[in-house]
């Protein structure tokens, strides 16, 4: 095959897999339009003794314990719905994987598609495209580990529209990379970027859920049927999104204050410039290690820490869309007249 063959692929693969990204958020909004009638302690696996009575969620969700809802709903009924939901719930994890490996060839396809062969990401179309598949490869790799298949619908969601808005907005024409691009230190820097921002991007979904499930159970009367109903204990959310801004903070460090200064050297001269992005990836590492100490104090944990983490992920977007599209420097290679 020739580049420019390599390059159609990628477009194609590109476009399928936003096609079965589309498919999996609908199939992850219906297994929610099923679940908002099944209280949350109805599994499809055990028949439930009785609608107000706490048993378990099944495998995807951790299970808030609810109270009563004085419904007196069949029990057949019961079953049937949340069947439907674990069949869509499990319909759309393995129409995401389908879609990862769609967007993953894509990936692979426009390095090759270029003359010579690179890796895949020397503008702003193809940072958007490998941002979007890191965030998605992160919420693979810990699906079954944490039980995260709730976040389904905000992954896929979010992956629809940045491959939508990279392909209508932001591409260029597979092509040679710039100088300054020329470096193995590309592969390095970047690579550890994307892994970071996807763990901080799902780590940002689970601090915003958690949220909204905290101020669901300090309600006098908390939902027992619906979405919320269903998500895990707040609790358990914040747990989650530590862990993942734990696993992140470490490898934007490397990226943005290891490998991005030598990178930095080699490319002009200087380890900081104060350049726009430099500056704002500072920032950005300042307000997840604010995150991580708040995390750390009693008095911090919960909602000032959640709200930590989204201003965090503000600026991580900012930094990565803001400087690229609209700031100056030695940063911008959007690849955009």
């Amino acid at each position: 095959m020739t580049p420019a063959d390599f390059a159609s692929f990628s477009n194609n693969a590109i476009a399928f897999a936003s096609v079965v990204y589309v498919l999996a958020l609908v199939s992850h909004i219906a297994e929610w339009a099923f679940g908002r009638s099944v209280p949350a302690e109805t599994s499809a696996v055990e028949q439930p003794v009785a609608v107000g009575a706490a048993a378990d969620a099944g495998a995807s969700y951790d299970g808030a314990a609810a109270a009563d809802t004085g419904t007196a709903e069949p029990d057949a009924d019961l079953v049937s719905k949340a069947e439907n939901v674990e069949k869509f719930g499990r319909i759309g994890v393995a129409l995401t994987v389908v879609a990862a490996l769609l967007h993953f060839a894509g990936l692979v396809a426009r390095g090759l598609g270029a003359d010579p062969a690179r890796v895949p990401w020397g503008n702003m179309y193809e940072f958007s495209v490998a941002g979007a598949f890191g965030v998605t490869l992160i919420y693979l790799v810990l699906l079954r580990r944490y039980s995260l298949r709730w976040m389904g619908v905000f992954v896929t969601g979010f992956s629809v529209v940045v491959l939508m808005l990279a392909v209508l907005l932001l591409y260029v024409p597979a092509g040679p990379l710039v100088p300054a691009l020329q470096s193995y230190w590309l592969v390095i820097h970047v690579v550890a970027a994307v892994i970071a921002a996807g763990a901080f991007a799902v780590g940002a979904m689970a601090s915003a859920l958690y949220l909204v499930k905290a101020r669901a159970e300090r309600r006098a009367d908390p939902p027992t049927t619906g979405y919320v109903a269903r998500l895990p204990k707040a609790t358990v959310l914040d747990r989650v999104a530590y862990r993942v801004h734990a696993f992140g903070f470490p490898v934007w460090t490397f990226a943005a204050l290891v490998a991005g200064p030598i990178w930095a050297e080699y490319a002009w001269g200087r380890y900081w410039g104060w350049d726009p992005k430099e500056v704002w990836a500072f920032i950005t590492w300042v307000v997840y290690a604010a995150y991580l100490h708040a995390r750390a104090t009693a008095g911090w944990k919960g909602k000032g820490a959640a709200v930590i983490a989204l201003v965090g992920f503000a600026t991580l977007l900012f930094n990565f869309v803001g400087i690229n599209l609209f700031g100056s420097g030695l940063h911008s290679y959007s690849g955009l007249d």
